[in-house]
């Protein structure tokens, strides 16, 4: 099928429709769309597709010196592009890129499609970038690929503006990280930690999920897990274990910080998961040194930074267990899909298509 001109189908049947933005999806959501997508592919497969686009992304992001904003909006942008759009129908070099472009103009970080696609050659063929004369290792592509690869770009561009109905305001959590660690009176080591775990959160799909001020707390509440699973009280700060005695509970925190330790459970068991398969895979590029303002110069090795795993996996699965032990049943919320007779919400199965009008809308037509 060819994605970009997709038969008009029932969305053809109707002159008008109505497209709501909707920042966040319930997991039973998510866990649909998915499979929807998915197609043949099983789940760890997936999973190993999702990681490597997430790398891909990590990799341009760094080359062309994005900011860090810029590169996790990309991949959640990519995460909510898979959503309603399936992975065999396109490449992830293309879906990845368009999304780095997206991004770049949601965060005045913008970068032309071919300053992108020169960074992307640079990674893709490093051999060919390390025989380069030009100053910033630019690669000689020819003109007609190159052409070729900017219209896949701006075409997935296209459907990517359309999925979020043009609302280009993005929240991350990194903000909160450092407010919400002031007000637990968290150490700047704990505090360092939860901005690295929140740096991987954005390879989940729990961005799509809750908002980003529940990761930013998951995140807190997870590194302090870490830190004391298995510590003495001489090796972990004695306010960590405090944080981990607050937040594993319900308590006056919840109306505080706007937030459920449910929620904070489903987000740290979704890290824990990522953190367990980085473990297992060393080669794996989690949490990578990102430059806060754009550099020509920077060198290859320093595109794959991966953070040293202080867990062992059976470490981190024996918090799991613990962690399910003593958790607590999941909050209700309706699911954004309805009763599950429909494919997509509202008019999302018109993205792409020039037949009819459509109404984009910023605010959800019902909450997650």
């Amino acid at each position: 099928m060819d994605t970009f001109n997709r038969d008009p189908g029932p969305a053809s049947q109707s002159s008008t429709y109505t497209q709501h933005h909707r920042p966040y999806f319930t997991p039973y959501d998510v866990v649909r769309l998915s499979e929807k997508q998915r197609g043949k592919l099983s789940t760890s497969q997936e999973e190993k597709a999702r990681q490597q686009a997430c790398g891909f992304l990590e990799s341009v992001g760094a080359k062309i010196g994005f900011p860090r904003k810029t590169i996790a909006t990309a991949q959640n942008l990519y995460h909510r592009f898979h959503l309603f759009f399936p992975r065999k129908d396109f490449g992830y070099q293309d879906v990845t890129l368009a999304a780095l472009y997206v991004s770049s103009k949601m965060h005045d970080t913008l970068k032309k499609p071919r300053e992108i696609l020169m960074a992307s050659y640079s990674v893709r063929f490093p051999e060919q970038a390390a025989k380069s004369k030009s100053i910033v290792g630019e690669i000689d592509m020819d003109p007609v690929v190159l052409e070729q690869d900017r219209q896949r770009l701006l075409a997935v561009e296209r459907l990517i503006v359309e999925l979020i109905c043009f609302n280009f305001t993005s929240r991350m959590p990194f903000p909160y990280v450092i407010k919400i660690g002031r007000e637990l009176k968290a150490s700047k080591r704990l505090t360092k930690f939860a901005w690295r775990l929140t740096i991987d959160s954005q390879r989940t799909l729990v961005a799509l999920q809750y908002p980003p001020h529940v990761v930013a707390l998951a995140c807190i509440y997870l590194a302090a897990l870490l830190s004391t699973f298995e510590q003495t009280e001489t090796h972990a700060p004695h306010n960590n274990h405090e944080i981990v005695a607050t937040l594993r509970d319900h308590g006056p925190w919840e109306v505080k910080f706007q937030a459920q330790v449910d929620d904070l459970e489903a987000i740290s068991h979704a890290l824990l998961d990522l953190l367990i398969s980085q473990t297992q895979n060393p080669s794996a590029s989690t949490t990578p040194n990102t430059p806060s303002s754009p550099s020509p110069h920077i060198s290859r090795a320093a595109l794959h930074i991966a953070a040293p795993a202080p867990h062992t996996s059976d470490q981190l699965m024996r918090l799991k267990i613990v962690m399910r032990e003593t958790e607590h049943p999941p909050r209700n919320r309706t699911p954004t899909l309805g009763d599950g007779f429909h494919d997509f919400p509202d008019g999302a199965d018109a993205i792409g298509r020039n037949e009819g009008t459509v109404r984009f809308l910023f605010g959800p037509n019902g909450g997650a």
